[in-house]
């Protein structure tokens, strides 16, 4: 918001130099322009940033066996463990006995 009210202040022509000649343009356009791109520039860079390091969390899940199918199986396990037997049961006896 701070940028669109500098930008509509400043509305005067100003001469632009490319490298093959000049040009008159608002200065309104200018920097709404410049601001445009450093934007899309910023979230291309992220959005690269994030695929990479989606791909590495990927490589990294698969080299350590931690896949979905690993995960659920060492969930069971711990489950088993914590309450003493393969299928649950050893601990059911137990807590109806107080």
């Amino acid at each position: 918001m701070l940028i669109a009210v500098f930008a509509v202040i400043n509305v005067d022509p100003v001469e632009v130099n490319y490298l093959f000649g000049t040009a008159d343009w608002p200065l309104v356009l200018i920097i709404l322009g410049s601001v445009l791109m450093g934007g899309l520039l910023v979230g291309f860079v992220g959005m690269v940033k994030v695929y990479r390091l989606q791909q590495e969390n990927k490589q990294l899940k698969q080299a350590s066996g931690t896949g979905s199918h690993s995960k659920n199986e060492k969930n069971a396990r711990e489950n088993s463990r914590r309450t003493g037997g393969a299928d649950g049961t050893a601990n059911a006896g137990r807590s109806s006995r107080k």
